[in-house]
C-alpha cells in the first residue's frame, strides 16, 4: 500500500505541474474567443485531469486487479492518452517559452529598448499556444480512432510462395494463419465474429493459429470459444501456445493454481477443435503425398520463456520433402532454425503485434517494432526458408491500432 501511495503522489505531481503549465497556454490561445467557448475550453480542460486523479486515486487505495483485465486496460489507456497527447502540444509550449526568454534577455541588456522597461514579461505567442492545442488533439484523435476503428479493421494479406521440393498433390495448398488472438482485451464480439467470418470465406485448406489465445487466464476466452471454434479447414486447425499463454505476467495463490489454469487452456484449444502441437509433429496427407507440420511450444530471445523443444518435434519429420514450422516468436527463426534445421521450409510466427502501429504504404513499412525485431511483419526469405509474421488478430495493452490493422493471413504454396 505504501508503494502505491508514493506512486501515486509522484505521478500526481508530475500530471498536475504538466497541466498547470499546458493551461497557460490554454488561457493565451483562447483570450480572443468568445465568452462561452472561452469559459467552456479554460473550466472543461480541467475535466481530464480531475478524471485523471480519481483514476490514480483508484489504483492507489482498490485493488485494480479485482476488476475484469479489460477495465485496468482501459483505465491505463486513458491516462496514456491523455498524457501522451499533452506531450506534443508541450513541445510547442516549450519552443514558445524558449523564444520568449530569448526576447527578455535581449530586452532586458538592450540599451535603447523602445519598451516601457528593459525587463518586461514577453507574453506567450498566441500562435504557438494554438499550435500547441493542434499539436495535442492529433495524437488523441489518432489514438480513439484507432480504438473505435482499428481494433477491429481485419484485412487479409495474401502471400505466394513457391518450393521446388513441394509435392505435386498439395501444389496450390491454401494456408489459412490467425495469431495472437488475445480474447481478453475483446470488447466487440459482433466484429470479432466477423473477423473468423472473413477468414472462413478464404476457404483455406488447413489453418495454423499461432499462439496467445490470451492474456492471462484461461477463462477469458470462455465466451469467445463459440466464435473461435468456426475456424475449420479440410486438412485440419492445428496451434501452439505463445508466451502469454502460460499465465507468466499474473501473480498466482499457488503453481498448482497456475498449472491448472495452463491446463484449461489446452483444453479450451482441443475443444474449439484444435490440434494443438507441444513440441510435436502431425504428417499431412494428401494424394499419396505428405509433408510434415512442425509445432513447439513458445521459443523466445531474452527475458521470453523457452519451454519449445525443437529436437523434440522435429524427430521422425526427416523425410518429409516439405516441413512447415509454427513457432510464436519470429526471433526463433534465427536463433535456431535457420542454425540447425535448414530443411525447415517455412516458420510462421506472430508475437510482434507490428506494434499495433506503423505506416505501410505500397512496398514501404515502418513501425516501432522493427527495433526490437529483425523479422517482424510479412514475408522473409534466407535462401530456400522463409518466415512469415503474421500482425496479430488481436490487441494488448492499448486497445486498438494505428496504421497496423489485424492480420489474417492467406499463403498459396506453389510448385516452382
Amino acid at each position: 500500500m505504501r508503494a502505491r501511495i508514493m506512486t501515486l503522489i509522484f505521478f500526481g505531481v508530475i500530471f498536475l505541474l504538466l497541466d498547470y503549465y499546458f493551461f497557460q497556454g490554454i488561457l493565451a490561445a483562447s483570450k480572443k474567443w468568445t465568452p462561452l467557448w472561452r469559459n467552456v475550453v479554460r473550466y472543461g480542460f480541467w475535466v481530464p485531469t480531475f478524471l485523471s486523479f480519481a483514476a490514480l486515486l483508484w489504483w492507489a487505495f482498490d485493488d485494480p486487479y479485482k476488476y475484469s483485465a479489460n477495465f485496468r486496460t482501459w483505465v491505463l489507456t486513458w491516462l496514456v492518452g491523455i498524457y501522451f497527447s499533452k506531450f506534443f502540444g508541450l513541445l510547442f509550449l516549450f519552443v514558445d517559452d524558449i523564444q520568449r526568454g530569448v526576447k527578455w534577455f535581449v530586452h532586458l541588456f538592450q540599451k535603447n529598448s523602445e519598451d516601457k522597461s528593459a525587463g518586461e514579461i514577453i507574453s506567450r505567442s498566441e500562435f504557438l499556444s494554438q499550435a500547441a492545442l493542434v499539436a495535442t488533439t492529433i495524437p488523441f484523435g489518432a489514438m480513439a480512432y484507432g480504438v473505435i476503428s482499428g481494433a477491429h479493421d481485419y484485412r487479409v494479406k495474401r502471400v505466394t510462395i513457391k518450393m521446388s521440393n513441394l509435392p505435386k498433390s498439395f501444389d496450390g495448398m491454401r494456408i489459412g494463419q490467425v495469431s495472437d488472438i488475445h480474447s481478453g482485451s475483446f470488447f466487440n464480439k459482433t466484429a470479432v465474429k466477423g473477423g473468423v467470418e472473413m477468414m472462413m470465406s478464404e476457404k483455406p485448406d488447413v489453418l495454423f493459429f499461432t499462439g496467445d489465445l490470451v492474456n492471462n487466464e484461461s477463462s477469458e476466452v470462455k465466451e469467445y470459444t463459440e466464435i473461435f471454434n468456426k475456424l475449420k479447414a479440410p486438412l485440419g486447425v492445428f496451434s501452439v501456445t505463445g508466451n502469454h499463454d502460460y499465465g507468466n505476467y499474473k501473480a498466482w495463490s499457488s503453481q498448482e493454481v497456475k498449472q491448472k489454469n495452463f491446463q484449461d487452456l489446452l483444453a479450451a484449444h482441443r475443444y474449439m477443435g484444435y490440434d494443438i502441437l507441444m513440441n510435436e509433429h502431425r504428417m499431412l496427407e494428401q494424394g499419396g503425398d505428405k509433408i510434415a507440420i512442425i509445432g513447439i511450444e513458445n521459443w523466445g530471445m531474452g527475458r521470453f520463456p523457452k519451454y519449445g523443444k525443437m529436437k523434440e518435434a522435429y524427430s521422425g519429420t526427416e523425410d518429409a520433402p516439405v516441413k512447415l514450422l509454427l513457432s510464436h516468436d519470429p526471433s526463433h527463426w534465427d536463433e535456431e532454425v535457420r542454425k540447425l534445421y535448414p530443411d525447415v521450409d517455412l516458420m510462421l510466427a506472430g508475437h510482434t503485434h507490428g506494434f499495433q502501429f506503423g505506416v505501410e504504404i505500397g512496398g514501404f513499412k515502418w513501425s516501432p517494432s522493427q527495433y526490437a525485431y529483425k523479422q517482424w511483419a510479412g514475408l522473409y526469405q534466407e535462401g530456400e526458408q522463409y518466415l512469415y509474421v503474421n500482425r496479430g488478430f488481436g490487441y494488448l495493452g492499448y486497445p486498438g491500432r494505428i496504421g497496423m490493422p489485424p492480420e489474417l493471413t492467406v499463403i498459396e504454396l506453389k510448385r516452382g
